[in-house]
C-alpha cells in the first residue's frame, strides 16, 4: 500500500471510529442504562407501595430522585402519588408499577406544585392527572422556572422533560379510585397548598411535604404557623402507616414531631435573631442544635431558610419596636 493511500484512508478510518464510538455512547440501550433511577417499589401495607427518594439535594449524580412516590392497587385500577423529578423518572416510575400489577392508571395526583412532585406527569394518560386548583395555578404560575432550573441542577436526566399540568380539580373529601376509596386532606404550610392522601383501606397516609423523617424541612414557599396547624392535623388521624415526602416511611408519628420541632426551632431562632437585631450574615453563622446535627441536608437547608424567611421577620420585628 502507498503512503498516499495510507495518508487518504487514515481520516476515513478516524470518522468510521467516531461513529461507531457516538452509537455506542448514545444509543438507546446505553442511554437507558446510564440514566437509570433504579425504582424499586416497596411494599408497605397491602396494595400499597412506595418508591423512596435519596436523602440528598438535586445533582447531575441522582438526577433529582429524592423524593418519595407511590401507588395504590385497587380492585380495579391504580392511583399514582406524585410522578418525581423528571420524565425518564415518570416512565420508570410506570414500568415500575406495571411489573407490580397489569391494572390501567386510573388517577395520578399532584400533592403540591414543588417540581420534583410533577415532572414526571408527562409519562401518564392526559386524563388521569389531578391536583387542587391552587396547584395546579401555581404549576401554572412557577412551573417554567421550575422546569429551567431542574434542567440547571440535574443536567441530561431532565432530557425531554416538559411540563404536563394537571386538569382535574381535587378537593377535600373522600373519593373512589380503582375500588379503594381515599381521604384527600387538603391543607397548607408547606407550600400554599399540601395535599396529604389517606387510604381507608390500609390506613396508609401520603403525608407530601408536610412530614419529612431524618432530612431537614424545605421552606421556598412556607409558612411555618401554617404548617404547624397542618401538622397538628395530620397528628390527630389514626393512620397505621406515614409516608413522608421526603425519608423512611414509619408506623408511628415521630416523624410528625420531628417535623414540628425543628420547625418550632427554626421560627424561634429567626424570630429571635431578628429581635435581637442580627444581620444575614450572623443568622446564617448560628449553629444548629445538636438535636438536629444529624438531619440530612440541615446545614444547606438551614442557610437557604434564613434567605427565604429572614427579611419578612426582620420587618416584623422593626414593625414591632415602631409601635413601642
Amino acid at each position: 500500500m502507498s503512503r498516499r493511500h495510507i495518508v487518504t484512508r487514515v481520516p476515513k478510518l478516524i470518522a468510521a471510529l467516531a461513529l461507531g464510538l457516538h452509537a455506542l455512547l448514545f444509543s438507546p440501550a446505553t442511554l437507558a442504562a446510564a440514566f437509570d433511577y433504579e425504582l424499586a417499589p416497596q411494599k408497605i401495607a397491602d396494595g400499597v407501595y412506595v418508591l423512596l427518594g435519596l436523602k440528598e439535594d438535586f445533582s447531575f449524580d441522582n438526577g433529582g430522585n429524592i423524593v418519595n412516590t407511590g401507588f395504590i392497587v385497587g380492585p380495579s385500577g391504580i392511583t399514582v402519588i406524585d410522578t418525581g423529578s423528571s420524565k425518564r423518572y415518570g416512565e420508570q416510575l410506570r414500568a415500575a408499577i406495571a411489573r407490580i400489577s397489569p391494572l390501567p392508571i386510573v388517577k395520578v395526583i399532584n400533592t403540591h406544585h414543588h417540581p420534583d412532585h410533577f415532572l414526571g406527569n408527562q409519562a401518564f394518560p392526559a386524563d388521569t392527572l389531578s391536583a387542587t386548583a391552587v396547584t395546579m395555578q401555581g404549576i401554572g404560575d412557577e412551573g417554567p422556572a421550575f422546569l429551567d432550573n431542574m434542567y440547571r441542577l440535574n443536567g441530561d436526566w431532565m432530557l425531554e422533560t416538559e411540563i404536563a399540568a394537571p386538569h382535574a380539580t381535587l378537593a377535600a373529601g373522600r373519593v373512589d379510585a380503582g375500588g379503594r376509596t381515599l381521604e384527600l386532606i387538603a391543607l397548607s404550610g408547606h407550600t400554599p397548598a399540601d395535599l396529604a392522601v389517606l387510604d381507608i383501606a390500609s390506613g396508609t397516609l401520603f403525608a407530601s411535604d408536610l412530614v419529612f423523617n431524618g432530612r431537614a424541612p424545605t421552606t421556598p414557599h412556607a409558612s411555618i404557623d401554617q404548617w404547624l396547624k397542618a401538622l397538628d392535623q395530620l397528628q390527630q388521624i389514626d393512620f397505621r402507616h406515614i409516608v413522608p415526602g421526603h425519608g423512611d416511611p414509619a408506623t408511628d408519628k415521630a416523624p410528625i414531631e420531628q417535623t414540628r420541632r425543628y420547625l418550632q426551632w427554626l421560627q424561634h431562632s429567626i424570630r429571635e435573631g431578628a429581635e435581637q437585631g442580627l444581620d444575614m450574615t450572623e443568622m446564617l453563622a448560628r449553629p444548629v442544635p445538636a438535636e438536629f446535627s444529624g438531619l440530612a441536608e440541615v446545614s444547606r437547608e438551614y442557610q437557604r431558610s434564613v434567605t427565604h424567611l429572614y427579611p419578612e421577620a426582620e420587618r416584623a420585628a422593626l414593625s414591632a419596636g415602631g409601635r413601642k
